[in-house]
């Protein structure tokens, strides 16, 4: 590694939080959400870090699925967006993954093949209005399943539009509905993700599916992460590349957005919305400096920042810099950019190192 910027993947913050996620509802399966590369933390170190504490994965597509099996992980992955032609039903029997049936077409190609699954998940749109079946849909789909696979096991499953915000009406009547469809049916339910499962207990039921939780971001839209005891797995760090001061009326960076009213010090980090670094973060978000606070100046540029450390004291080229992780939440960082820490977590680019810490 030459380029002072990578990403340390915390591997006992990602098992701490997963064992907080389970103990919520210790008698119920917890898949670990694996999508979109593990949030960006990185997918096949992420799920051999956990060291079987889970009992299977949830992905969004068999790209992924594909990724962990091929990786010598064999524990049942769920297909969240489940398939998108039929060849992939013998895919699925082959390597233990679990589909989730949304659509009408995609039972139609169940009930046309020879292949009976282990298990299969029917989706119910329950008030999100993205994917699933409406309750007369998905009952005549489950009969139809029952009578064609009379061996596959059926799990119901559907999704919150509004678990971060806890109060939200539309939340009862989603569980209100899903709970009295599981019940007419008899079949198992996944329901809470990560918001759910903390703000949501009437949710947790057979299966639970943390995902931002584990890797150290607040799913809850006013609860900072510390407080309901999570731990960052991400550090992403890099360091001054260059110290320069300014006179008062100078500006700096594309535009010259920023202009100082003082003697200012200003040093220049290695990092950008080329690594994954907002490019809509405001001037003054905070970033550490030797574990200080300073703040962005400026507009971001695609390999760097400028950041003011005049209140700082001594800084140098190769002081350490932070910009989210331990001692400055990404929660933080994005609500400066306007933004989601899923945005950011996901959105840390190929070109940063993850570097696995146990």
């Amino acid at each position: 590694m030459f380029r002072p910027l990578k990403a340390d993947i915390n591997l006992s913050a990602l098992r701490a939080n997963f064992k907080l996620a389970k103990k919520l509802q210790p008698n119920a399966k917890t898949l670990a959400v694996m999508k979109a590369n593990a949030y960006g933390h990185g997918m096949l170190d992420c799920a051999r870090g956990l060291n079987n504490l889970a009992d299977g994965y949830a992905v969004a597509c068999m790209e992924e699925a594909l990724v962990l099996h091929n990786g010598g992980l064999k524990l049942p992955v769920v297909l969240l967006e489940g398939i998108f032609s039929p060849r992939e039903i013998a895919i699925c029997h082959k390597q233990n993954f679990i589909p989730v049936i949304h659509q009408q077409h995609q039972l139609q190609w169940f009930l046309e093949s020879d292949i009976q699954l282990e298990q299969v998940w029917f989706k119910l749109d329950s008030g999100m209005h993205r994917l699933g079946m409406s309750v007369e849909e998905l009952t005549q789909a489950s009969k139809q399943l029952k009578a064609h696979s009379p061996k596959t096991q059926q799990v119901l499953v559907s999704h919150f539009a509004c678990a971060d915000q806890p109060d939200h009406p539309l939340n009862q009547q989603q569980l209100d509905l899903v709970l009295s469809l599981a019940e007419t049916l008899g079949l198992p339910l996944s329901f809470a993700n990560s918001a759910a499962l903390i703000g949501l207990p009437d949710s947790r039921a057979s299966v639970q599916r943390p995902g931002i939780m584990m890797y150290g971001a607040s799913p809850q839209e006013n609860i900072p992460a510390s407080e309901l005891g999570l731990k960052p797995v991400m550090n992403l760090d890099s360091q001054v590349i260059a110290v320069r001061t300014l006179q008062p009326g100078e500006s700096c960076g594309y535009s010259l957005t920023w202009q100082a009213t003082q003697p200012t010090k200003l040093a220049t980090v290695a990092i950008g919305y080329g690594d994954g670094y907002p490019r809509h973060a405001k001037s003054g978000t905070p970033v550490l400096v030797n574990g200080q606070r300073a703040k962005l100046a400026g507009r971001v540029s695609m390999d760097m920042i400028t950041v003011d450390v005049t209140e700082l004291g001594a800084v140098n080229i190769g002081d350490p810099v932070r910009l989210w992780g331990e001692g400055l939440p990404v929660d933080e960082i994005a609500t400066w950019a306007d933004t989601i820490s899923y945005t950011l977590l996901t959105g840390v680019s190929p070109r940063v190192p993850r570097i696995v810490v146990e």
